[in-house]
């Protein structure tokens, strides 16, 4: 095995900063270590979320409860998507196989981590390390065949794309998951949920509400909601037929339903429909469902490499050429004029 480093929490004074408030904790456990490996574009709010959580418990705790270290596949900074190098502490195969490990990435999320970094993954794991995945980490976790039969969730935006790479690996809709020693979240606020719940079991719900109230995060720490906003909240209305109706165009992208098929299904006469569409977003049904599809079409054209040909399939357009005639309409580019400038933003 790759020589490991001692690490300590005496030799990491920043672990327990000084702060106003305090909240006593009988510690009965040695330091809990954390890793969180940065990958190339990672996102630095679902990073930050998670490890700052840890340093406000030890400084209510002013004990370390927790420590972190952050880690790249060698030792060398790493850029965050907002353009931010991050130094870290240490390469991957330092790390010691009791430190608990979260894989940080963003956007490029099944792709950021090389044939090296997945292998030493596995390799954390045949020495007993555990892993969880922060934002898309699960994608990575997914290369290294860590996740079948688990439950686990990554940010709603990139699941289509991870869907079409690992069609056997179905993610949650829930913010965070807990899977047995797994844990995954899709990033940002749920980042911090899913740290807050690590502390309430380790030291309780009470402390872990006093962390949360400092993260200002709200007192419940043992819901876990899903991580997008309900259709009904999207669009400021109750109308149930109606949200059965957007319902039914989300669950049915690849093939999608008729007019008449949508109204059927939701109890609904096609005329309602229409009406009730220009009412309350000011647009066609059909131009609803087209949108919906298109949003699709772009996630994959980032999260993927399927041919244009066969995103227009997965996102229910009959051709490619149907596929960037709308396109272009919509956002003012062509799917390869898309993804050509997204490239080029990666290569920079």
């Amino acid at each position: 095995m790759d020589a490991t480093v001692e690490y300590q929490s005496v030799n990491r004074p920043d672990l327990v900063p000084a702060g106003a408030f305090t909240y006593p904790v009988s510690q009965t456990q040695e330091t809990r270590w954390f890793g969180f490996l940065l990958l190339p574009k990672f996102t630095l709010l679902a990073f930050s979320a998670a490890l700052d959580t840890l340093r406000i418990a030890n400084q209510l705790a002013q004990k370390p409860l927790y420590g972190w270290l952050v880690v790249s596949e060698d030792g060398k900074a790493v850029s965050s998507s907002s353009g931010i190098d991050v130094d870290v502490h240490l390469a991957l195969n330092e790390l010691k196989p009791d430190t608990y490990l979260f894989v940080c990435s963003g956007n490029n999320g099944h792709q950021a981590a090389s044939d090296d970094v997945v292998n030493g993954i596995r390799r954390h794991t045949r020495f007993g390390g555990k892993l969880g995945g922060i934002c898309t980490g699960a994608a990575t976790l997914a290369r290294t065949g860590l996740l079948t039969g688990k439950r686990f969730t990554l940010h709603w935006e990139n699941q289509p794309g991870f869907v079409e790479a690992f069609p056997d690996l179905v993610p949650s809709a829930q913010r965070f998951e807990r899977d047995g020693d797994l844990l995954t979240c899709g990033g940002g606020v749920a980042a911090t949920e899913m740290m807050i719940s690590i502390i309430s079991r380790d030291f309780g719900e009470d402390f872990a509400i006093a962390v949360s109230d400092m993260c200002l995060n709200g007192p419940d720490v043992g819901t876990r909601s899903e991580q997008r906003s309900s259709i009904a909240k999207a669009i400021s209305s109750r109308n149930p037929r109606i949200l059965a109706v957007l319902r039914a165009m989300y669950d049915n992208i690849e093939e999608p339903l008729s007019l008449d098929e949508l109204a059927t299904g939701a109890g609904i006469s096609r005329r309602q429909i229409e009406r009730q569409f220009r009412q309350l977003l000011n647009e066609a049904p059909a131009q609803t469902y087209r949108n919906i599809r298109l949003e699709r079409a772009r996630t994959l054209l980032s999260e993927t490499n399927l041919s244009v040909m066969e995103i227009a399939l997965a996102s229910g357009f009959s051709s490619p050429n149907l596929l960037t005639r709308h396109y272009k309409d919509r956002y003012g580019e062509t799917p390869h004029g898309h993804r050509g400038r997204i490239k080029a933003i990666e290569d920079t």
